[in-house]
Formats: C-alpha cells, structure tokens, sequence
C-alpha cells in the first residue's frame, strides 16, 4: 500500500509565510525559508509554496524565494501561483521546483493543463481546486477563492485528471484555516471519482482530523499550515500517531 503524505504548505505573500481563515484575516507566520529547513528537518513528505497574492496582483512567482528554499531541502517541492504559460513553469523548475501548481489559469484555459502535461510530464502537474459551497452544490472558485465559477467541483476534478493533471490539490474554503476538520464529503467524493493522488486541504486542527480524511475520505495526501507553523502539532508525533492507527507513512 502506498503511504500516505504529510505536506506543510507556505502560503506567501511579499515573501513571508502567512496563514488566514477562510482565505483572509492573514497573519505572519515566519520566514519561508527557515519554515522550509525545519519541515524538511522534521520528516514533511513534501512542501508547497503558494504565492497567494500572484494572481490577483498579476505578478509572478517569486522565482529568487523558490531557489532559495529549493537549496535547503531535500524533498519534493510544489510551487504555485500566478503560472499562465510553458515559460513560467521552465524558470519556476529551473529555480528548483520539482512540480508545479496551477488553478484560476486553468479553469481560464483549460487546454493549458494539455499543454503542461505534454511538456514536463503528468508527474509535474498539480491542478489545485478550490471549493466552495454555492447553492448547495461543491462549486470552483477562483482568485484566491473571491471569484465563484459556474463549475462543479466533482466535474472540474475529473476534467483536470482527463487532461494530464499528475494530482488535485482540492482545498474546502468552508474549512480552511477553522481547525474543525477537513471537508471529508467532497473529498471522499472527488478521490473516487479521478484515478490520480487527491490532496486534501483545508480543516486540519487534530490529529484524529488526518486519521479521518485517510481512512474516511481516500486522501492520498494531507495538507495543513498554521498548525504545523505554529507548533500545535509536530510532524514526527503526527506521523508516530497516524502509525499506530495502522495507516502507513513514511517515519
């Protein structure tokens, strides 16, 4: 069986590391950098880095941060924000990406997802989808959750799959940043419904919150922030938990 992923995520805004509720109310979480050393000290599987601020500013990713986080660790590394083009994806994997992540630019142009695959590979490309409940239906939005879509999450999931995604990073806007859990409804239903690794994002307060979205919801992959950065729970005592409920990880 494949383990199961722990994964920090460094939400950067004017190159420092924040964490919000619901995608606002930001506050400072520290230096990107030095969160990066101890993640990967710690025995994080992977890390991500998302310039939250990228699209709706419409700016680049900061190629100079991404390199020098990319110097100091070891483990696979994603970054996203503001990729629109092959050019972008290039400097971001020649700074020391090894993946990339992409989210209003593909629901704008889906074909770009085509194109990426077709370029660096399926491994490369992570479509991050951001849900939200509209209507009472699990629906896209974009720009850093301040533009709903008419898309549905489950349809958009499976189109990104069917067109060369390598993952779905699938983070609930109801749970983000709330530390009540991670939307285990849509994610149960999004991981059976694509044959890639689902991502969950979103919720995580506790450790019986990962033990809930492996075993309950088929998550491939767990991703959290502010309880990682603030010290609430540390990797090693989260991944010795997660084995004794006999879910495998790697320790």
């Amino acid at each position: 069986m494949l383990t199961k992923r722990i994964i920090p995520c460094l939400d950067i805004k004017d190159g420092r590391t924040v964490k919000g509720t619901n995608f606002v109310r930001l506050r400072d979480a520290g230096d990107p950098v030095e969160l990066a050393m101890r993640y990967c000290e710690e025995g994080a599987d992977e890390l991500v880095f998302l310039d939250i601020t990228a699209t709706t500013e419409k700016r680049k990713t900061l190629a100079r941060l991404v390199r020098d986080i990319a110097t100091h660790i070891n483990i696979p590394f994603t970054v996203g924000g503001g990729i629109n083009t092959i050019d972008d994806v290039s400097i971001l994997l020649e700074n020391g990406a090894d993946k990339i992540s992409v989210n209003t630019s593909a629901v704008k142009n889906p074909g770009l997802i085509d194109e990426l695959a077709m370029n660096f590979g399926s491994q490369c490309v992570v479509v991050a989808i951001d849900a939200k409940i509209i209507s009472a239906e699990w629906t896209v939005v974009t720009h850093g959750g301040r533009t709903p879509t008419t898309l549905l999450t489950i349809d958009w999931a499976k189109e990104v799959a069917a067109r060369g995604a390598g993952e779905i990073l699938l983070t609930s806007m109801e749970n983000d940043g709330t530390k009540n859990g991670f939307a285990l409804d849509i994610t149960r239903v999004v991981s059976k419904a694509v044959n890639v690794p689902v991502i969950a994002s979103g919720g995580a307060g506790t450790m019986e919150h990962f033990t809930e979205v492996f075993t309950l919801a088929d998550a491939d992959a767990a991703l959290a922030a502010s309880i990682f950065h603030f010290k609430e729970i540390a990797i090693p005592d989260l991944k010795k938990y997660l084995a004794e409920q006999k879910i495998p990880v790697r320790l």
